[in-house]
């Protein structure tokens, strides 16, 4: 990327601004008046018309065509903050939770399966050594778990412009191997404890309002000593809130930075992504302040029931598309979310227009 403009180690942010455009809006439009000459009554596909207008925009073409070739990715890593006991999980316990995405008995993994969907899971900052893992899932590892948002930088300098382009790097890779959706998810302790903290700094919020119950429900001490936790990060996160790259690296972790990127690069690519819970979510809203054209190509798959993904949903005018109370994250909102944008590009192809 070029010089110029809030910038780390090279990376400079200001280029995504440039880079990034919205979706066609000539073509959904198209599309929209192509839905018009259909014989169903207008709104009575309610947002699957909506879901596949923006599949036509996003690809550039009317009728849309089938989504054939999705993929599910999991962003795994270990957080130094959960060592305060502010998860249900043990601290360095994503590892375990990587081990049985692997091994196919995970709840994404038996979505991902039922669906036919690949599901691909990257390592970049587990607390376990690195040579336990396939080196597929390995290769991208930035550091063995990520420091503690509380009191110290979750990474330095060097390791946030790793993370962030491996994040790039793994969306060029998906968009070059003809990838037609991205469904996009975490495998973390305390990855939510750190997407609290962004959220709260971006939305000028206090911790409490941000600070969630986990997917594993936590009880009321664990609550507030994760608020602790989030209170704390935040007033390191305040004074870096001007530059991105430097937030991600104070606070979010190898795993939400490489996120950021990842998200960003898709919507250079032009490739759509569904986002999960509040993890996907708390990259998002980074990466509406860095290209404000960019949840343009992003959808959120569920509601989670986490308080810092609706406010970060809400901040960025998102809808999730589904809300069954299904808070085991990891992917699963977002693959749940996956046979009704299936529906919708197929309906919006498939249905005749009329003649007259």
């Amino acid at each position: 990327m070029s010089d110029g403009g809030v910038n780390l180690g090279g990376v400079n942010l200001d280029d995504f601004g440039d880079l990034i455009e919205r979706p066609s809006a000539r073509l959904r439009r198209q599309a929209e008046e192509r839905r018009a000459r259909i014989g169903v009554p207008p709104k009575a596909l309610g947002r699957l018309d909506e879901i596949g207008a923006w599949l036509a925009a996003a690809q550039g073409r009317v009728p849309v065509a089938p989504v054939e070739r999705p993929r599910a990715l999991l962003f795994a890593g270990d957080h130094g903050v959960a060592s305060l006991g502010v998860s249900a999980r043990p601290a360095g316990g994503a590892t375990a939770l990587v081990r049985d995405a692997l091994n196919g008995t995970s709840p994404a993994a038996v979505l991902a399966r039922q669906a036919g969907v690949p599901l691909r899971i990257v390592d970049l900052s587990l607390d376990c050594p690195a040579d336990e893992l396939p080196e597929e899932v390995s290769r991208y590892r930035v550091r063995r778990g990520s420091g503690r948002l509380d009191i110290e930088d979750t990474l330095t300098e060097e390791e946030t412009e790793r993370a962030f382009r491996a994040g790039m790097a793994i969306a060029d890779e998906e968009a070059d191997s003809g990838t037609d959706l991205l469904v996009l998810g975490d495998v973390s302790v305390g990855g939510t404890t750190a997407a609290g903290v962004l959220i709260a700094a971006m939305c000028g919020t206090d911790a409490s309002v941000v600070t969630g119950r986990g997917g594993r429900h936590i009880d009321d001490l664990t609550w507030m000593r994760k608020c602790a936790a989030v209170r704390d990060g935040l007033r390191r996160a305040r004074p870096v809130l001007g530059d991105q790259l430097r937030l991600l690296g104070a606070v979010g972790g190898a795993d939400l930075t490489a996120m950021t990127g990842f998200l960003l690069q898709c919507a250079v690519r032009r490739t759509p992504v569904v986002l999960d819970g509040v993890v996907s979510a708390a990259c998002a809203l980074v990466g509406q302040r860095i290209a404000f054209r960019a949840p343009d190509w992003w959808l959120a798959g569920q509601a989670s029931g986490e308080p810092g993904q609706a406010k970060a949903l809400d901040r960025m005018a998102m809808e999730p598309l589904l809300d069954q109370g299904v808070t085991v994250g990891e992917g699963t909102g977002a693959l749940l979310a996956l046979p009704l944008i299936r529906a919708a590009a197929a309906l919006a192809a498939e249905l005749p227009t009329r003649t007259d």
